[in-house]
């Protein structure tokens, strides 16, 4: 169980990352049309927009959090908020952030499966990174439920221990998740194996940061009848 453990928590984070980045840099220089979105919304905007801002609200939120938590250093934040504080405050806060994200990637993924002409132009590894967001969303909302039960705040901080020796390149970051509950390992494992797929899939565009996509100009698409009126003319 240690060797599997430190295989898991030890080795595989790297292999993830490792991945991630050299696969990412090969796509974007072999295939770099293929770097997009693959955005449906042309093919039926039911539901889009607010499945779309609501995932991403939420998703964001999340993320944020997660690199703050995790990766600021127990002695930075300890003189301003103690452990138990700030775990009751990364729950309340993933509660509400989880619950938009969920509500934004439930509408996504019904939309996705039941709407038939994004169903039959979607593909399959589309379908596999919703229903992947899915489940470790559903991880990380249960996880809170795993918190309320101790709630002195010192399974956080072993995360977050693990995780900053992870990105510091130290070893036995695995001896700080070894007596996790599951559901903690379950999360974390899942969410290498996002950070491997990513070359892979639409989760490429994560690298694109849109700082112009709020001022962006409208798009102008004219209707199929409009031109063909247009040409007749």
């Amino acid at each position: 169980m240690n060797y599997l453990n430190d295989l898991l928590f030890q080795v595989f984070p790297y292999v993830a990352i490792a991945v991630c980045l050299i696969g990412s840099w090969a796509r974007f220089d072999l295939a770099a049309y293929t770097w997009r979105t693959g955005s449906s919304q042309l093919l039926s905007g039911k539901g889009m927009r607010l499945g779309s801002n609501l995932f991403h609200i939420g998703v964001l939120a999340i993320l944020g959090g997660h690199f703050v938590g995790l990766l600021t250093p127990h002695q930075v934040y300890e003189p301003f908020i103690s452990s138990p504080q700030k775990q009751v405050l990364a729950m309340v806060a993933g509660g509400v952030f989880g619950a938009v994200c969920f509500v934004g990637l439930t509408i996504l993924l019904v939309r996705r499966l039941t709407d038939p002409r994004v169903r039959a132009t979607s593909a399959q590894r589309d379908i596999v990174v919703l229903v992947l967001l899915y489940a470790q969303l559903i991880l990380g909302m249960a996880s809170i439920f795993v918190s309320a039960g101790h709630l002195d705040g010192e399974q956080m901080v072993r995360l977050g221990q693990w995780a900053q020796h992870i990105v510091t390149f130290r070893p036995g970051a695995a001896d700080y998740i070894a007596d996790a509950h599951w559901i903690y390992k379950a999360h974390v494992f899942l969410g290498m194996v996002l950070i491997l797929i990513v070359p892979f899939t639409r989760l490429v565009h994560v690298w694109s940061i849109p700082l112009t996509y709020l001022t962006r100009p409208y798009q102008i698409v004219r209707r199929r009848q409009a031109h063909v009126d247009y040409l007749g003319r």
